[in-house]
């Protein structure tokens, strides 16, 4: 039996809210004006994160925001989201004309005042929509602390400080990034010293703000301060784009940043998109792109907003606008061109374009005249991850010529190359390659499982590869992959009820996989459940990821058993 589209169900469940919010007269009116279909096309269209397409059915209905109040939010979500400021400000106008004013418009009237420099305007509608009743808590936080930012002409330092101490308490590591930010607006001498404890916290990653910090010093014309913050934090976070692309800028003699602490549109803009950043995290893609398209609006030459806009769009499967992002993405600089490169091929591997994927990432790291390591590291990752394992050797080995031992690229690349070899047929390099990954970093549990499901298949080591492996299963508690190679050394070992009992979790945790079913009908066996084996070695003939040689197995115990 199939499974419900839940696209359909989304549908139904539209119709009826609607039918139970409007009233029978409005609704007789709505149909007579034969836009029923525009409304609920519009509606599902928007639910489904294509903006641009939602805003074509919806704007057909002027008019219909005085019968059916859901219609004006979703209108303003459409607008705002395909990059229509200027008709949501003039839709937001019409609105409080009506009466008929709500939290969207108000928030999208103060933030194009804001952007305007109208401070005065700016907070009259901030301090409106706080009037509105909102069920999300961080809308709560946002309203606050754009009604502090756009009042701030008011205040002095200790004043806008206890504004900022009246946010929620849940919030505590927001308030710290703005209290920086504060300081930074009032040039208090404790700036400095407040942006090396945000960024120092162990606890929590601010790795992002040393990006700001570093700016705040180029800006006072420190630019060996300015680098010294990028190298020392990219020490830590090698991998982070913003520090990337802004040591390239500061090598190339370009220090100024895209952001700056005294403009209030600028520090909003970051408001709006941590906001915009907890609710992607939580699944909810058109209210985190209303925030991020507000934040892109306020400041929009800050690139980084547009990684996390396209990422929302890879996250719900509209690969046409994330790429069109990533392309625009990649001629900001360097650092944006390389993870740009990346990102692409994710989606044209998605596209099962595997030419396309490797051509762009390929052409991306040849043009470059200078690579980085971890650029090199990378393009061995994703010519491994492809099957380009020839290919994916000569990279692996570049890194590990030049990193010391003690180097966190060492181990990752004696890994990887570790795997590359073994899938090449050369074991005696692929052994040796592996053990030097885990001399370096003993407490990797999936370059444990590797080593130990390969000796295990050869019929080697196996009481050490179970002992490999328990070790594994601690460090990654109910990981489907190491379940079962645990499961399976026991199996070797012929304790067969010990194995059933990790091989059934195997594939509780990973049923669709064949190799993990076909392990378990082994140990049913094993253990005298004869037909639930066979039933367990049918499924696996059925799923369409079996490869011929398993198949061919499988047949074969079908007929003769174990």
């Amino acid at each position: 039996m199939k499974i419900f589209n839940i696209k359909i169900i989304a549908h139904i469940f539209f119709v009826i809210i609607f039918l139970s919010t409007s009233t029978a007269k409005s609704l007789d009116k709505f149909n007579k004006s034969g836009h029923v279909s525009d409304y609920f096309s519009g509606i599902l269209l928007l639910n489904e994160n294509q903006y641009k397409e939602s805003f074509d059915y919806l704007k057909n209905l002027s008019g219909l925001e005085t019968s059916h109040v859901n219609y004006s939010v979703k209108y303003l979500y459409s607008l705002v989201n395909s990059g229509k400021f200027k008709k949501a400000f003039n839709y937001s106008k019409k609105l409080e004309k009506q009466k008929l004013d709500n939290f969207e418009s108000n928030i999208i009237s103060g933030i194009i005042h804001l952007k305007n420099s109208k401070l005065d305007l700016a907070q009259k509608y901030f301090l409106k929509a706080q009037k509105k009743n909102e069920r999300f808590i961080l809308n709560n936080y946002v309203l606050n602390s754009l009604n502090n930012w756009s009042s701030l002409g008011s205040y002095d330092l200790n004043q806008a400080t206890l504004q900022l101490e009246k946010l929620d308490q849940r919030f505590e590591n927001l308030k710290k990034i703005q209290n920086v930010f504060l300081n930074c607006y009032f040039d208090s001498p404790n700036t400095n010293k407040l942006f090396k404890e945000l960024t120092s916290n162990k606890k929590i990653d601010f790795s992002r703000y040393n990006y700001f910090y570093a700016s705040f010093a180029a800006s006072s014309k420190n630019i060996d301060k300015a680098k010294n913050i990028i190298n020392s934090s990219l020490k830590s976070y090698p991998r982070n784009l913003l520090l990337n692309q802004y040591k390239l800028d500061l090598s190339q003699g370009s220090y100024a940043s895209n952001f700056d602490c005294k403009n209030k549109g600028h520090v909003i803009a970051e408001i709006l998109y941590i906001t915009s950043n907890a609710l992607s995290s939580q699944s909810i893609y058109t209210l985190s792109n209303f925030y991020l398209n507000l934040a892109k609006f306020l400041n929009e030459k800050f690139h980084s907003y547009d990684t996390l806009l396209a990422e929302n769009f890879y996250k719900i499967d509209n690969y046409t606008e994330a790429k069109k992002i990533y392309e625009s993405l990649s001629k900001k600089g360097k650092a944006f061109r390389w993870y740009s490169s990346k990102q692409l091929a994710r989606i044209y591997i998605k596209e099962e374009n595997k030419a396309k994927a490797q051509q762009v990432v390929s052409d991306a790291y040849n043009n470059f005249s200078n690579k980085d390591i971890y650029e090199t590291f990378d393009y061995a990752e994703f010519l491994k991850n492809n099957e380009k394992f020839e290919d994916s050797i000569i990279y692996y080995t570049r890194v590990i010529d030049e990193v010391e031992k003690d180097h966190p690229l060492y181990a990752e690349s004696t890994d990887g190359r570790g795997v590359a070899y073994e899938r090449t047929g050369k074991w005696n390099k692929a052994e040796k390659d592996l053990l030097a990954s885990l001399d370096a970093d003993p407490d990797q549990a999936y370059v444990i499982n590797y080593l130990a499901y390969s000796w295990i298949e050869q019929g080697v080591k196996v009481k050490k590869s179970l002992s490999m492996l328990e070790k594994a299963n601690k460090l990654r508690s109910n990981d489907p992959y190491i379940t079962d190679s645990l499961g399976w050394a026991l199996f070797k070992l012929k304790r067969y009820e010990e194995s059933k009992y990790y091989l059934q979790l195997a594939v509780k945790l990973m049923p669709g996989d064949p190799i993990v079913n076909d392990h378990f009908g082994d140990v049913l066996w094993k253990n005298g459940n004869e037909i639930q084996a066979r039933y367990y070695w049918n499924y696996v003939l059925n799923l369409e990821n079996t490869e011929q040689e398993l198949k061919k197995t499988i047949k074969k115990k079908l007929i003769k058993g174990i």
